[in-house]
């Protein structure tokens, strides 16, 4: 029950913060980015250093890093499709996930494993 109120309070606090963050820029639609996936990654990575310690904390912070790098190429690819080809969005977003796929174990298997 404890580690349920933790992450109540952690993942609260942090997705007001960085809702507040996303509030003070422009575009509107660009506090989506601040609410959601930082505010997330920090509160799981406060969770595993309480839970299991740094060591843990460090490798899914690298992990992390290497998704960033997969869902750019992945995003990449969506967006320029999506400027430069008629082609519907969801068609457009199901045709890449293998590229999202392909970088993020390409990596794993080149600099985790």
């Amino acid at each position: 029950m404890k580690l349920i109120l933790i992450r109540f309070f952690i993942g609260g606090i942090s997705v007001s913060t960085f809702s507040l963050l996303g509030d003070l820029f422009k575009p509107k639609s660009f506090a989506g980015l601040f609410g959601a996936a930082p505010s997330v990654a920090l509160a799981t990575l406060a969770l595993s250093v309480m839970a299991d310690g740094r060591p843990s904390a460090a490798t899914q912070s690298t992990s992390m890093m290497l998704s960033c790098v997969a869902l750019f190429c992945y995003s990449s690819c969506v967006s320029w499709t999506m400027m430069h080809r008629p082609m519907r969005t969801i068609w457009a977003t199901i045709l890449f996930l293998p590229v999202w796929v392909v970088v993020s174990f390409g990596l794993w298997a080149v600099l985790l494993k």
